[in-house]
């Protein structure tokens, strides 16, 4: 397979979302790892300590734009398959399987990764951009993110819930993507067999029930007084 199949055929792209998807997955067990760090209940030591390493050090920070890339490759390829599936959904079958044929979910991808999409747009804007922008090109200068997530999340106010609720929903809008993304990238990657299809399919289901409980619970705790 060429480079230019690779991202114009039909399994070169989904070969790209597999490993770009695989490599995401990778990257949230770390965020959620960080994250985690705020029921520390320290006042924000542990978490601001994790978050410096990630964002003082040139190895996280070049990992960072290859995230980034991966990122919008991602959602590019993930955008090209769904129009291509909807083009040759244009025809509707004869019988309408509805979720026996598949998840809703796994039919649903593409306007999950939009919502996904957009909950990442405001949590960017919230922390990684003021927290990049008050570092420049250096590795110092970083602002407390920890004291940033309180001010964000535990006030009471309009556009407060309005924020908590995004989050929330993208948080969800995530576990379902999860939950069929995880298992189809190692299904794509030819992990599919009998022996291994039931025990990935666990695995992933947990993965994004943990993942989604995870990233929904930090915006909660804080609006909700569960954490100093």
């Amino acid at each position: 397979m060429t480079w230019k199949q690779m991202f114009t055929s039909s399994v070169g792209k989904k070969l790209v979302m597999s490993f770009t998807g695989i490599f995401l997955i990778l990257f949230l067990i770390v965020h959620a790892g960080l994250n985690a760090c705020i029921w520390a209940n320290d006042g924000g030591e542990m978490f601001n300590k994790a978050a410096h390493f990630m964002g003082g050090n040139w190895v996280p920070r070049i990992l960072e734009v290859g995230l980034f890339a991966g990122l919008i490759l991602h959602i590019v390829q993930g955008l090209m398959l769904e129009s291509t599936n909807r083009k040759k959904r244009s025809t509707k079958y004869a019988v309408n399987y509805g979720n026996k044929g598949s998840k809703w979910y796994s039919r649903s991808m593409g306007i999950l990764g939009i919502l996904i999409l957009l909950f990442l747009i405001l949590h960017l804007s919230n922390f990684w951009l003021p927290n990049r922008s008050s570092q420049g090109l250096s590795l110092s200068g970083e602002i407390d993110l920890y004291a940033k997530m309180k001010e964000t999340f535990a006030t009471h106010s309009p556009v407060t819930a309005i924020t908590i609720l995004v989050y929330v929903l993208g948080c969800a809008a995530l576990g379902y993507h999860l939950a069929h993304g995880f298992q189809s990238a190692f299904k794509t990657l030819g992990v599919h067999n009998k022996k291994y299809q039931q025990m990935l399919m666990a695995i992933g289901y947990v993965f994004s029930i943990v993942v989604c409980i995870a990233f929904a619970m930090m915006p909660l705790s804080f609006h909700f007084g569960w954490i100093s």
